[in-house]
């Protein structure tokens, strides 16, 4: 008997460039798969991607990368050393509070500073401090394996000995915001503990105080930039990926995934071009996929369309001609009233009149980054999907002006006379780039305890031979959680091309 080469094969086919997809590619690739990837874009990156004019370079996604073990390991798994592709550095400090009554707190990495301006800001919180890191420890304990080292296709998966064993542990029956409100009682450090649940969009007034191990993780592991930029990851595993013999091609808009006799089969570009494949795996919002690539997949499009999606985001990339010098590299700007601002995206649907702006300068670590005298800004404010109550196209320059107005009374002193390049992003535009649903920056919300739950899974329910990864499946968005999904997803492939599923 001929043994056919893995390589001579259809290939497996990846709907989408992002951080996930292309983790799932370098992995399968590294055990001698055949992997082609279809991007829709100019570029690879997904939501990290970056916007560079007039000199000035904006990364447009995730600015901060934790857990950084993550990228090591992807790479060492397909016997590379990740130092040879990037450079990876901790920022001091990780991030700059300030609020409008003019008090500021730096979030140190070094411990000792740290509890420095712990106790300079609130003294009776730190014995508070050192309760909550040890709480926290003991969530990561209890959900690192179960929930982001082994993600899990169904409640069967994720029900084991140990998680009901670890399950009081996790403190999921009270809130973010609950829970930290046990541990401190400094009004400031409670906004910036609660400010963690927005790493994955979500309210620290609903979402559960499992989520408090985002705090945890970014305390313990630190915090992390990518020299040169944050798409300097992506460029680099593009680089890895194509190195291992992985075709990537942009421009390559994919229309509808074939399937047959209950299993995808392949797909159709927007150009008419048929693809066929040995498995398909989607790098986009599920949600997106079953409404507009899976037409025979309807109810599942229904359900999944019930469920609450994360917040949006409306950013500002403003190049100013002037250097201001209270601002780190990480920077945020906090509003006088946190829960009505997170009871205006999730609840009214409408973009909050008093947000919490953030803002990165990129250029204060990369000078190249804006012309000599000159800084890149990066501004965000968390804003909910595109709905029927706001009409982006209306409201984008007077929100634009209200965020400016606000970074003025903040000490970003003439800021509109400084600005001499500017573009403006609105949830509506982040729904056209990213085919997100409704401009959701990381899939669905997690403002309830079942949230984890209904995610949906990375393998197809009903339709054989179809996977999805990234932020909207488990185990959930942010850097290394996309790329543990490409790890789960490669798994679960590599699995079924050993034992077909029937």
């Amino acid at each position: 008997m001929v043994r056919t080469s893995l390589a001579t094969t259809k290939p497996i086919i990846i709907v989408g460039a992002g951080l996930g997809g292309l983790a799932a590619a370098i992995r399968l690739a590294a055990q001698g798969h055949r992997v082609l990837i279809l991007e829709k874009n100019a570029r690879v990156g997904g939501k990290l991607n970056l916007v560079t004019d007039e000199g000035y370079t904006f990364d447009t996604g995730p600015s901060l990368l934790t857990m950084p073990w993550v990228i090591k390991e992807l790479f060492a798994a397909a016997g590379r050393q990740a130092d040879a592709y990037l450079h990876l550095e901790q920022i001091e400090p990780t991030c700059r509070y300030q609020w409008p009554d003019g008090t500021s707190f730096n979030a140190w990495q070094r411990l000792p500073q740290l509890i420095q301006e712990i106790q300079h800001l609130a003294p009776a919180d730190v014995t508070g401090f050192f309760r909550f890191l040890a709480h926290t420890s003991q969530i990561y304990d209890a959900v690192a394996d179960n929930f982001l080292l082994k993600p899990f296709d169904g409640l069967r998966e994720l029900i084991t000995p140990r998680l009901l064993q670890d399950g009081p542990r996790i403190d999921a029956l009270r809130s973010v915001d609950a829970a930290v409100r046990s541990f401190f009682r400094s009004p400031y450090l409670r906004q910036v503990f609660n400010r963690y649940a927005t790493y994955n969009g979500s309210s620290p007034y609903l979402s559960p105080a499992t989520f408090n191990v985002i705090a945890y993780i970014e305390m313990a592991e630190g915090g992390w930039y990518v020299r040169g930029g944050m798409y300097a990851l992506a460029v680099a595993l593009q680089r890895l990926a194509e190195e291992l013999g992985v075709e990537i091609r942009c421009h390559s808009p994919v229309a509808e995934i074939l399937e047959h006799d209950g299993a995808a089969m392949g797909v159709r570009l927007t150009d008419g071009a048929v693809l066929w494949a040995q498995q398909v795996i989607v790098n986009a919002d599920p949600r997106y996929a079953y409404q507009a690539l899976l037409p025979g997949q309807t109810r599942i499009a229904r359900q999944l369309a019930r469920l609450e999606p994360s917040c949006s985001g409306f950013v500002l990339f403003l190049g100013v001609k002037r250097i201001y010098e209270q601002l780190a590299h990480h920077n945020i700007f906090f509003s006088t009233d946190y829960p009505g601002e997170f009871a205006a995206i999730f609840e009214k649907g409408v973009p909050p009149v008093d947000p919490t702006v953030y803002v990165a300068a990129t250029c204060l670590t990369d000078p190249g980054h804006a012309p000599p005298g000159h800084m890149n800004l990066f501004v965000l404010v968390n804003a909910p999907v595109v709905n029927d109550r706001v009409c982006w196209q209306r409201e984008a320059e007077p929100y634009r002006d209200l965020v400016v107005r606000k970074l003025e009374r903040m000490g970003l002193t003439n800021l509109q006379d400084e600005i001499v390049y500017e573009q403006i992003w609105t949830p509506a535009t982040i729904a056209t780039i990213y085919n997100a649903a409704g401009g959701a920056i990381y899939g669905l919300a997690s403002n309830n305890r079942f949230s984890a739950f209904l995610r949906p899974p990375l393998r197809a329910r009903g339709l054989r031979h179809l996977y999805f990864v990234g932020g909207g499946t488990h185990p959930g968005g942010g850097i290394p959680l996309v790329l543990l999904s490409g790890r789960a997803v490669a798994e679960r492939v590599l699995a079924d091309h050993a034992h077909p599923r029937t």
